[in-house]
């Protein structure tokens, strides 16, 4: 469920959160500058997709409902990591923290990831329009190796295969929380769960990483794509 912000005017709202004194590594810096990004990819659209970043025990989430590639560290959101009480909230416009929070703390609680991402790519959705089952798989591809187990542990090799799960869209994305965990708990080696006509959610240890792995598997789905509409097997050495 998504909270809404104190409403109680005695609440500290904690602005000094999101000053981040042009350090790169803040996530008050990073998350705006990586919406911008993943904007030029594709891979948030007007209003869709997203990214959290864990500081310690804070989180860090953009808005819902806002052009992705226009937020600025006053529309962040930070919430406490464990019993995600509100730290800090924009004031200057009615924003709503992100439809996806459920899902980010799926990956902070099941992975202990420090970053999340969820994108709208066009190759995650024609790969789970390709591939009807439960599972997405590919193997023998070098960028194989730019994935990490469970996306926070050690790195795969081109000999394994990737597996990542696919789980079916909701109308409300809050309400993809259930089968996301379910997911992860089911595949604990697999990066990140793909959801059916949707996008991709994926993790890493730190935002840098988590970007990393993003790109990483966004190539290899769209090379996954386009060897099934070329009639090619995704996994093994068949050609």
């Amino acid at each position: 469920m998504i909270l809404a912000p104190p409403t109680d005017p005695n609440h500290p709202n904690d602005h000094t959160l999101v000053e981040h004194h042009d350090d790169p590594t803040h996530p008050a810096y990073l998350i705006p500058e990586l919406c911008r990004g993943f904007y030029t990819l594709g891979w948030v659209t007007g209003t869709g997709g997203g990214i959290s970043i864990r500081k310690g025990e804070n989180v860090y989430l953009a808005p819902s409902g806002v052009q992705k590639e226009k937020i600025e560290p006053r529309d962040l959101f930070v919430l406490t990591l464990k019993e995600r009480d509100f730290l800090r909230w924009p004031v200057h416009k009615p924003l709503k923290q992100s439809a996806c929070t459920p899902l980010f703390y799926n990956a902070y609680d099941l992975r202990n990831a420090g970053a999340c991402i969820h994108t709208h790519s066009q190759h995650a959705v024609m790969a789970t329009l390709l591939w009807p089952g439960s599972e997405f798989r590919i193997s023998h591809q070098e960028m194989i190796k730019g994935m990490r187990r469970g996306g926070t542990g050690t790195a795969m090799s081109y000999l394994d295969t990737l597996v990542i799960p696919i789980i079916e869209n909701t109308p409300d994305e809050e309400d993809l929380r259930e089968g996301l965990e379910e997911a992860m708990r089911k595949y604990p080696d697999a990066p990140a769960v793909l959801v059916r006509r949707h996008g991709t959610y994926s993790w890493g240890p730190d935002a840098e990483r988590a970007k990393g792995q993003a790109e990483c598997l966004d190539y290899l789905l769209e090379v996954a794509v386009k060897m099934k509409l070329a009639g090619m097997e995704t996994v093994g050495l068949q050609q």
